[in-house]
C-alpha cells in the first residue's frame, strides 16, 4: 500500500505528534508498505529518508503551547505537488484542524482520507474565523482516529462524528533495552536517596513542573541522596527558580535530548514523575517510561488514569497537590517491592501500545476508508487560501 502521512508541526522542533508520526511511519515500513511523510521543515534539516520537507514554519499559539506550522499559498502548492507525485492509496493526516499542512492536504485530497486527532481541543482562536473551511475539512475526511477517549469524546459530542480509538504507540524494545546514563540512577532505598525524572517543557504551566519542584524541595533535605534529572527545552535559571542554592547541585539538567538519550534518561531514574495539571489527552511519556521499566508517578488526570489502568500500572496523586506528591514519592522510594509491583503491571499494560500492534490497527482503518470510497475521487476543487 502507498501511504501518505501529513504532520502539521515542524520537524525542526521535537514533539509528541512528530514522534508519533515517525514511529508509525517506520512501523508501517517494517510491515512492507511504502510511506511518505510531508512536514514543515527547512530544506537543509536532517530528516529521515521518508520525510519530505515543506518549508520553514512559523510559531502559533495552540492548546496551551506554541506549535510551529506552515500555511499559505506556497504551502498549498507544495501539498498538491506532493499528493500528485505520491499517488497514495490513502492519505493520513494528523490534527487536521490546526492551521497547517494537514488542513491543506485534506482540502486538496481527491481520495480516501484518514484523520488522527491527538488533542481534546475543539477549536482555536485562529479557526474561529474559518468555520466554513472547517466544515469542508469535516466533509472530506473518510475515517477518524482518536488517540484517547477524551479526543474521541470531542468527535462525538462536539463534531457530530465518531472515531476509532487507537492509542499512541511506543517502541517498547527501544526503551526496554536502552543503557542508563553513566552514574545513574544510584542507590535507592529507605533513607538512601533515589532519583526522580521529568521530561518536557518545564516552563509551560500545564506541564506542572512547579508541582514537582515544590515536592522535591520539601523532600530533599530529609533525603540527602535524592536527585532530580530533568530533560527538555528551557533555561537552567528558570529550572532553579525557587530552589534553595544548597539543593541546586542535586538537579541535573540535560537540556533537549535525542530520542536515543530520552530512552537512556528514562532508564536512569527510579521514579518518572508526570505532574501535569491539564491539557493532556493521552500521556505518551507515560507509556515510554513504562516501556523502560521505570515506575511512574502521575497526576490524577483522566487521560493518565486511563493509560495507567486506573493506578494499577503507576501511582496516581491528586492533580496539583505538591504535598501529596511529596508523600507519594517518599513512600515509593522507601518501598522497592511496591515499585517492582507497579513496573511489572506496567510491562503487561504497555504491550498493547507496542508499535507493530498499533500499526496493524491503523491499517484496518485505512482498509475501511479505501473500501468506503470504492476508488472514487472528489469532484469539487478547492482554490486554496487567499
Amino acid at each position: 500500500m502507498r501511504i501518505g502521512i501529513v504532520c502539521p508541526y515542524s520537524f525542526d522542533v521535537p514533539g509528541g505528534v512528530q514522534n508519533h508520526i515517525v514511529d508509525l511511519a517506520e512501523a508501517l515500513i517494517g510491515l512492507g508498505h511504502e510511506v511518505s511523510v510531508l512536514a514543515p521543515a527547512d530544506e537543509d534539516s536532517p530528516l529521515p529518508p521518508y520525510v519530505v520537507p515543506a518549508g520553514r514554519s512559523v510559531p502559533l499559539p495552540y492548546n496551551g503551547s506554541v506549535a510551529r506550522i506552515t500555511f499559505g499559498p506556497v504551502s498549498t502548492a507544495r501539498v498538491r505537488r506532493w499528493l500528485s507525485r505520491g499517488r497514495f492509496d490513502v492519505l493520513h493526516v494528523h490534527e487536521p484542524f490546526a492551521l497547517s499542512l494537514s488542513l491543506l492536504a485534506v482540502l486538496s485530497a481527491r481520495g480516501p482520507v484518514v484523520a488522527t486527532f491527538h488533542t481534546a481541543m475543539t477549536r482555536s482562536r485562529a479557526l474561529a474565523a474559518a468555520q466554513g473551511v472547517l466544515q469542508l475539512v469535516l466533509e472530506r475526511i473518510t475515517a477518524r482516529i482518536a488517540v484517547s477517549a477524551l479526543a474521541r469524546k470531542v468527535q462525538v459530542e462536539h463534531l457530530d462524528s465518531g472515531a476509532v480509538e487507537i492509542p499512541n504507540g511506543v517502541a517498547v524494545a527501544k526503551f526496554a533495552h536502552a543503557e542508563p546514563l553513566p552514574g545513574w540512577p544510584g542507590p535507592c532505598g529507605r533513607g538512601e536517596g533515589g532519583t526522580l525524572g521529568f521530561l518536557g517543557r518545564f516552563t509551560e504551566p500545564r506541564k506542572g513542573f512547579g508541582v514537582l519542584r515544590e515536592a522535591f524541595v520539601g523532600l530533599a533535605p530529609r533525603r540527602p541522596g535524592l536527585r532530580l534529572l530533568v530533560a527538555g527545552p528551557g533555561d537552567v535559571a528558570e529550572l532553579h527558580d525557587g530552589v534553595p542554592p544548597e539543593l541546586r547541585d542535586r538537579i541535573t539538567f540535560l537540556g533537549q535530548v535525542s530520542e536515543e538519550d530520552k530512552a537512556r534518561m528514562l532508564r536512569s531514574v527510579d521514579l518518572y514523575v508526570a505532574p501535569n495539571v491539564g491539557g493532556e489527552s493521552f500521556g505518551m511519556i507515560l507509556t515510554e517510561a513504562m516501556a523502560a521499566g521505570t515506575t511512574v508517578v502521575a497526576s490524577d488526570l483522566d487521560a493518565f488514569r486511563r493509560v495507567l489502568d486506573g493506578g494499577r500500572a503507576g501511582e496516581l496523586f491528586p492533580t496539583g497537590d505538591a504535598a501529596a506528591l511529596r508523600r507519594t514519592l517518599a513512600t515509593l522510594l522507601d518501598d522497592p517491592v511496591r515499585r517492582t509491583e507497579l513496573s511489572g503491571c506496567a510491562a503487561q499494560v504497555v504491550a498493547a501500545f507496542d508499535w507493530p500492534t498499533v500499526a496493524r490497527r491503523v491499517l484496518e482503518v485505512y482498509a475501511t476508508a479505501i473500501e468506503a470510497t470504492d476508488g472514487r475521487v472528489l469532484d469539487e476543487e478547492w482554490t486554496g487560501p487567499a
